[in-house]
């Protein structure tokens, strides 16, 4: 009974972490000691949002780094370079369903119909780069896709949960080969 509970738990598991519309990725230098990174910095050139959306960013950024023990400061062990950008997407869904009248199924003759939809967004992106102070060298990146730029109240719900996901990979789990 206990094999089949631990294969009900796994398959949840699995269709719970697949939810998120995002779509979340990061990389990390092999040779960085993220250990060693106590105190932060960040740099927002690069962040061209309103002032709303930039606060937000920059509140969930700053939680979830002390979260992890990262602290502010003025001579920084790690520059955060935040960078936001957004694309037009455009989805399109057809549907044909076989012949409505006729004789023969889906391959007789008889009339039907094709059915196209499209749709027309902005997607946004964040883009979290970790730079060593000392070297001037990227250690982490995280990139966070599928932000709805469209609608404020979905900015004001997804802006934090991207910034969570992406930083759910911060610190690497560096893998141990056996």
């Amino acid at each position: 009974m206990k094999k089949y509970a631990l294969i009900l738990l796994s398959v949840t598991a699995l269709a719970l972490s697949s939810c998120s519309p995002f779509q979340v990725r990061s990389d990390y230098a092999a040779t960085a000691d993220f250990n060693s990174y106590k105190t932060y910095k960040l740099r927002i050139d690069d962040l061209k949002l309103n002032d709303i959306d930039k606060d937000r960013v920059l509140n969930e950024i700053s939680r979830q780094l002390q979260s992890k023990g990262l602290h502010s400061g003025e001579n920084p062990d790690l520059i955060i370079n935040l960078t936001a950008n957004h694309k037009k997407v455009t989805d399109v869904e057809s549907v044909r369903p076989y012949g409505y009248y006729g004789w023969g199924g889906p391959w007789g003759m008889g009339m039907g119909m094709n059915r196209t939809w499209s749709t027309h967004y902005n997607s946004g992106s964040l883009i979290i780069d970790m730079i060593d102070a000392k070297t001037q060298k990227l250690v982490w990146q995280g990139i966070g896709d599928g932000i709805s730029v469209d609608s404020p109240k979905s900015k004001q719900k997804q802006i934090p949960e991207i910034v969570a996901e992406i930083m759910a990979n911060y610190p690497p789990q560096k893998s141990k080969k056996n």
